[in-house]
């Protein structure tokens, strides 16, 4: 039969094997194959591979196997359960649910197939694949009797509503799931309550305190990883909103904690970093999501991916890494794009269009603020629409339309997200340009809670730009010492973009009180830095202010020197 074949130049030889001409040839020659031919070349395959050694090689073996199988068989599912699991362990989740969903298939007792089957749903969903998560969930549970494998079902068919943006849905899934084991499995009801506080968060601050409140119900052993995650979910919360003054652990000591104890660090730990940023620990929430996106990459775990890159992202930008948030939100925006996870294409959207205000790119930012606030599904509130009114009001801020910006910022402060992280940190946005329209008493409120917020977290940088607030709100006489003091707070933790806005407005100020060789220094100090983040709107107005004292910077070469640029 080889020699046609040869001569009709569907096959080759290729060194010591057979190789079809072209992948088409080899599928319409297996598909034409009587299914009677298939099966029995399939089991052919599998006893020439007994006796061999390697996982690949039983993985291979264990396929062919049920490729020729015709009828359930527990032996060969049990062998694909191998199959799966060796899969997972290197990464490959996406292989790991083909080989669990065909274990069900082939599986005698419909217990077994249950089972098969959610193991295959909760591995499509750590490979990102949501949707064939959520279709292998339902196949599951007509069959799932045990109450872990319905809770592991309603948290898999949670994580598809709430990569799809509907989060009362994946939110009331998983109260569903932890109140089914609570009673009997508490470790496992404060992972499904660690990712409802996730959901809560973009519902509000009554579903907030609830998920609180049963995470510190919830009887956890010392030994249990989920219970210093637990405890720290719940100071976070209870310092953004004050219902306790006994201060937030330091995340990296959560984290040790939590490891030392066992835990799965990107299932496990990446709701911390969100509370990290909360707190305002961004520095250890930058090494924490670090290293959380090096092991779900190195173990392939996509799903998780887009959200540990967002807090990634979030915390590289309030470094003043804008190159680095860039091209960490890049990736998650394209990772969340594959994966069909809507909320995180919203979010990540959003970031970007703050760097793109920041930049002075103002085609840009309203474009990724239309995508931000237009991802999310119908009928639910886009969970990026915080970021995008925060960065069109940064561009307004940055362009000088600066009573546009003050009305955007004030309806984001006053709306019903003021707990999230992007409104909590608008407020120094929202001083300055209310200080700049001449009506400071417009930003009196969200001074006050800002400083509260503050005043809880013990932050050298909040301090730093609560300083700055009080300086632009202060009389001439008070100004200067504040605006000293921000800057002594800034070198305790650098960040460069905000310091240059305080070292710019304090050079604004000096110039303003004819002081202008101290205006230059803070000027200049605070140009080379915005030139260096390519901050273009920051920029132009420190040059303006440094041509005002008389000094030509080189950018009125590049760009032709203005009347300014002319005067001594």
């Amino acid at each position: 039969d080889l020699a046609p074949a040869e001569r009709a130049g569907l096959i080759r030889q290729a060194g010591q094997s057979l190789a079809f001409r072209h992948p088409l040839i080899r599928a319409a020659v297996y598909q034409e194959a009587p299914l009677g031919l298939r099966l029995a070349v399939h089991r052919a395959l599998a006893d020439a591979m007994e006796g061999r050694e390697g996982s690949d090689e039983a993985g291979r073996r264990a396929w062919h196997r049920a490729a020729g199988a015709a009828e359930p068989d527990e032996q060969i599912a049990a062998g694909l359960d191998r199959a799966a699991a060796q899969a997972a362990e290197r990464g490959g989740y996406a292989a790991a649910a083909a080989a669990s969903a065909r274990a069900a298939e082939l599986s005698p007792e419909p217990a077994a197939r249950a089972l098969r089957l959610t193991v295959a749903a909760e591995a499509a969903a750590e490979a990102g694949d949501l949707t064939r998560a959520r279709t292998l969930a339902g196949r599951a549970e007509p069959d799932a009797d045990d109450a872990m494998l319905r809770a592991g079902l309603l948290h898999v068919r949670a994580l598809a509503d709430f990569g799809e943006g509907s989060f009362r849905g994946a939110h009331r899934l998983l109260l569903e799931g932890a109140d089914l084991l609570a009673g009997t499995s508490p470790v496992l009801a404060a992972r499904i309550l660690v990712q409802a506080f996730h959901t809560a968060w973009y519902i509000g601050e009554p579903e907030l305190a609830d998920v609180a409140g049963r995470l510190t119900a919830l009887q956890l052993p010392d030994d249990e990883p989920m219970r210093p995650v637990a405890s720290y979910l719940a100071a976070t919360l209870g310092a953004l909103f004050g219902w306790r003054a006994d201060g937030v652990p330091a995340l990296t000591d959560v984290v040790a904690e939590a490891r030392r104890a066992g835990a799965d660090g990107p299932l496990d730990l990446v709701q911390v970093c969100g509370a990290g940023l909360i707190a305002g620990q961004d520095a250890q929430t930058y090494e924490t999501a670090a290293a959380l996106a090096a092991e779900a990459r190195g173990q392939g775990r996509i799903g998780l991916l887009p959200t540990i890159l967002f807090f990634l992202a979030e915390a590289e930008l309030f470094h003043g890494r804008h190159r680095d948030a860039l091209a960490t939100a890049a990736e998650a925006v394209q990772v969340a794009n594959d994966s069909g996870q809507w909320q995180w294409v919203s979010q990540v959207s959003g970031l970007l269009a703050y760097l793109a205000a920041a930049a002075g790119d103002e085609a840009r930012c309203r474009k990724l603020a239309d995508d931000a606030m237009t991802a999310a599904t119908a009928g639910n509130v886009a969970p990026g629409s915080a970021w995008a009114h925060w960065s069109l009001g940064v561009l307004d801020l940055g362009s000088g339309r600066v009573e546009a910006a003050l009305g955007r910022l004030e309806t984001l402060a006053e709306g019903p997200a003021q707990h999230h992280v992007s409104v909590v940190r608008c407020a120094p946005d929202l001083v300055e340009a209310a200080v700049r329209i001449g009506e400071p008493g417009r930003a009196a409120e969200p001074m006050r809670r800002f400083g509260q917020w503050g005043a809880r977290a013990g932050q050298p940088w909040i301090d730093a730009l609560v300083l700055r607030c009080r300086a632009l709100l202060a009389p001439d006489a008070e100004a200067e010492s504040a605006y000293v003091a921000a800057l002594e707070a800034h070198q305790r933790d650098d960040r460069p973009f905000e310091r240059a806005r305080t070292q710019s407005l304090y050079g604004e100020w000096l110039r303003r009180a004819r002081r202008k060789t101290e205006a230059r220094t803070q000027l200049r100090a605070a140009l080379e830095i915005f030139d260096r983040l390519g901050a273009e709107p920051w920029s132009g107005r420190a040059a303006s202010e440094l041509r005002a004292t008389g000094v030509v910077t080189p950018r009125d070469g590049r760009h032709g020197p203005g009347a300014l640029g002319e005067l001594t």
